[in-house]
C-alpha cells in the first residue's frame, strides 16, 4: 500500500472528457490524460485491500493484479507496475479505453470514489509503448504445431497472442479488409482510435502471428492445422419485425458503425449518413449510445433513442448489493453530447416502434411509436392510446444479437444450443477434436474484457490439447 492515507487525502479524479462541443467536431479521443504526478496520486488511493474484490469474479474477468500495480505506480516504479499488469492483461490499451471498469464498481471504495484502475492501466501501457519498454519478442523456440484462429476480434486476438507466446504457429483468418473485428469496426474511433488497434496488430505480426484478410473460413482448415478456434463473434442481429422494416433508410447498428469507420479510415463520405436527417435509434445499450455519438458527429437534424425497458433506478436496489455491478441509470458520452446539441436527453424509456411509413420514393419518412406497459404475464405490450407519429429518415437498430452466425456454424458442422450458441464438451471451449471456440461466438454478446479473458482461457485449453498430441 503505497500511501496508507491516500484514499483519505485525495479525491477520485478521472481522465477528463474534452468539452462536448469541441469533441463533436472530430472523431478524436474523448478524453485527455492526467499529468504523471496526478496519476501517481490517483494510484495512491488504492487501499491494497486484504481481500481485493477488484480482482475477484465480481471485478476483473482477467483477474488483474490491481493492488500490486497500483502500489508500484504510486511509488513511481512504472516499469515494474507495467510488468505486473501484462502478466494477466493481453491488451490494456483496449480495456483501458472501452472496459466499463467492473473492478471499480467492486472496489471497497466504490461508494466513496473507487480507485481509478482503468485510467491507471491505460497510463501504464501507453507509457510502456512510449518509452520502448514493450518490444516484440518472438518465441525463442517453436512447438511445430499450427493453429488457425477464425476472427480477429478481442477473443481471437487474445487466443492468438497467448498461443503464439507459447511457441505455436498461429494464423488469424479475418473476412474483413482490416483486422480487429469489433475493435476496428464495432467501436467508434472516438472511443478506441484505430491507430491503437493497428499498433497492436503490427506488434503481434512482429512476434510471428500471421494475419490473412479478406478470407472466409474454410472447413478444410481442420485438416491443415493441428487446432482451429472459432472466434467469429455474435453477429446475428436482432430485428424489430415491424411493418416497413425492409424499406430504405433502415439499417443495423453494426452496419452503420462499420461504414462510418471505413469512411473515416478511407477519408471519404459514408454511404450511410445521418447528415440533415431525423434519426431514431432503437436500443439503449453501449451500441445505441455509440450510434448517438456518431449521428451527432455526422450532423443529424434531430435524434431520439428508444428503450423498451423502464429507466434504471438512480441508486442500487436492495436486490443489487455491492460488489455486484450496479444496475443503475447511467448517462454516457453520447447522451451528454445530445443534451448539449438538442437540449435534452435523447432517451425515451418504455417506448417501442409499431410501424414505419415510407415517403414517395419508398424510403422511411415517419415512424409510429408508443409507450409500453408490462402485462400480468410479464410481457411488454404497447399502450395503443399513446401511439404517435414522429419524423424519421434514418432508423438504426441496436437491439442486440441472437447468437453466432449460422453460416460459420453450419460450415463447420457445429451443433447449437436452443439459444444459438455452440455445444461444447463438458462446458469447455472444445467443440470436438481439433475444433474449439471462444468469445462472443461461444457465450453470446458480452464485454471486450470478457472476450479477452475467454480467448486466453481457450488458448490454455488448446495448448494442453496440442501438448497431449
Amino acid at each position: 500500500m503505497g500511501k496508507p492515507t491516500g484514499y483519505l487525502e485525495y479525491r477520485r479524479v478521472e481522465n477528463p472528457f474534452r468539452a462536448e462541443l469541441d469533441r463533436l467536431r472530430d472523431y478524436n479521443d474523448l478524453h485527455e490524460a492526467l499529468p504523471t504526478q496526478l496519476r501517481h496520486i490517483q494510484a495512491s488511493r488504492c487501499m491494497g485491500c486484504g481481500v481485493p474484490f477488484c480482482q475477484s469474479h465480481y471485478g476483473c474477468p482477467l483477474h488483474n493484479l490491481i493492488p500490486e500495480w497500483n502500489d508500484l505506480l504510486c511509488r513511481g516504479r512504472e516499469r515494474e507496475a507495467l510488468a505486473r499488469l501484462i502478466k494477466t492483461a493481453s491488451f490494456p490499451e483496449f480495456t483501458g479505453r472501452v472496459c466499463p471498469a467492473l473492478c471499480e464498481k467492486a472496489c471497497n471504495l466504490s461508494t466513496e470514489g473507487a480507485s481509478t484502475n482503468r485510467d491507471n492501466e491505460l497510463y501504464l501501457i501507453e507509457e510502456g509503448f512510449r518509452r520502448g519498454w514493450i518490444a516484440p519478442k518472438p518465441p525463442a523456440r517453436r512447438s511445430g504445431k499450427r493453429v488457425a484462429v477464425i476472427g480477429s476480434g478481442p477473443s481471437g486476438l487474445a487466443a492468438a497472442d497467448r498461443l503464439n507466446r507459447m511457441g505455436h504457429s498461429v494464423v488469424v483468418i479475418e473476412r474483413a479488409d482490416r483486422p480487429g473485428g469489433l475493435l476496428t469496426y464495432g467501436i467508434p474511433n472516438m472511443k478506441l482510435p484505430k491507430e491503437i488497434v493497428a499498433r497492436r496488430i503490427r506488434f503481434m505480426e512482429a512476434e510471428g502471428v500471421q494475419f490473412l484478410l479478406n478470407t472466409h473460413a474454410d472447413p478444410e482448415l481442420l485438416d491443415e492445422f493441428d487446432a482451429t478456434i472459432l472466434c467469429g463473434g455474435a453477429r446475428r442481429a436482432r430485428r424489430l419485425n415491424v411493418p416497413g422494416e425492409e424499406m430504405g433508410g433502415v439499417c443495423l447498428a453494426v452496419d452503420f458503425l462499420t461504414e462510418n469507420t471505413k469512411a473515416l479510415l478511407e477519408r471519404r463520405a459514408p454511404t450511410i449518413s445521418a447528415h440533415g436527417k431525423r434519426v431514431i435509434i432503437v436500443g439503449g445499450g453501449d451500441t445505441g449510445n455509440d450510434c448517438v455519438g456518431t449521428c451527432l458527429r455526422q450532423g443529424c437534424a434531430d435524434l431520439i433513442e428508444l428503450e423498451m425497458m423502464p429507466a434504471a433506478p438512480r441508486l442500487r436496489a436492495n436486490d443489487n448489493p455491492w460488489p455486484e455491478w450496479p444496475r443503475t441509470l447511467r448517462t454516457d458520452y453520447g447522451q451528454l453530447e445530445c443534451a448539449q446539441v438538442f437540449g435534452r436527453d435523447p432517451r425515451l424509456f418504455e417506448t417501442t416502434i409499431l410501424r414505419l411509413h415510407p415517403n414517395g420514393s419508398g424510403d422511411i419518412e415517419r415512424a409510429t411509436i408508443a409507450r409500453l406497459k408490462r402485462q400480468p404475464d410479464g410481457k411488454l405490450a404497447p399502450i395503443m392510446d399513446t401511439a404517435r407519429e414522429v419524423g424519421c429518415e434514418l432508423l438504426i437498430i441496436a437491439a442486440g444479437f441472437l447468437g453466432c452466425e449460422a453460416e460459420t456454424a453450419d460450415a463447420f458442422e457445429v451443433k447449437r444450443t436452443p439459444r444459438g450458441y455452440p455445444e461444447t464438451l463438458n462446458q469447455s471451449h472444445q467443440i470436438r477434436d481439433r475444433l474449439f471456440t471462444a468469445g462472443d461466438f461461444r457465450t453470446g454478446q458480452s464485454l471486450v474484457v470478457r472476450a479477452i479473458a475467454d480467448g486466453r482461457a481457450c488458448a490454455d485449453e488448446v495448448n494442453v490439447y496440442l501438448m497431449k498430441k
